[in-house]
């Protein structure tokens, strides 16, 4: 399911004056991501009208969480969107009719 979030901070303009600059900060994210424990490479973060936006699905409700918690951390003070779908991976419950 689709959960629209927003993190509201200073605008993204490309750089923040103390946190650097915020290509490399979505860089960061990316490898982040690709690298820990979650081991996400299907979520794009991408910089769009002066704000970082997170997209993409993962397979559970704890690795959106994850997913989440690693945006704050790396994206602290930017304005985040984030529209993360969690995948059905349940197997069915009843028989398929044919």
């Amino acid at each position: 399911m689709s959960d629209p979030v927003a993190h509201q901070g200073p605008a993204a303009s490309g750089t923040t004056s103390a946190d650097g600059n915020v290509e490399y900060r979505v860089a960061h994210l990316h490898d982040r991501l690709a690298a820990e424990e979650l081991g996400e490479l299907g979520v794009r973060a991408e910089i769009r009208a002066g704000a970082i936006v997170i997209t993409g699905t993962v397979p559970s409700a704890r690795c959106r969480e994850t997913l989440l918690r690693i945006a704050r951390e790396e994206l602290a003070g930017l304005t985040v969107h984030t529209d993360v779908v969690v995948a059905e991976t349940t197997g069915p419950d009843h028989a398929e009719e044919l």
